[in-house]
């Protein structure tokens, strides 16, 4: 295979893993109200106030809830912000 070729294809791998759906989880802790974790995924992913609730209370009973879905850049800014405000969130 040529260089040209295998760099093409590595490329193209890059942009998939980029492009591929990704889930923001918050993870249930024992130290934030549930006020304060609603009120923080209002602001941060922009939630109703049912979807929120809802959210908390799945992340609670649970262990864990998927809060958001997309591509990898566009929810690392938003699992920075949740981390700032001292909720447990990760990207899978």
């Amino acid at each position: 295979m040529s260089a040209g070729k295998q760099n093409s294809e590595l490329k193209s791998n890059q942009k998939n893993i980029e492009l591929k759906q990704h889930f923001l989880l918050l993870h249930n802790d024992d130290v934030n109200t549930f006020e304060y974790v609603i009120d923080c995924l209002i602001e941060i992913c922009h939630h109703d106030i049912i979807q929120a609730e809802q959210c908390a209370t799945l992340a609670h009973y649970k262990g864990k809830c998927e809060i958001k879905a997309g591509v990898f850049d566009s929810l690392k800014p938003l699992k920075d912000l949740f981390i700032i405000k001292g909720l447990n969130v990760t990207i899978e």
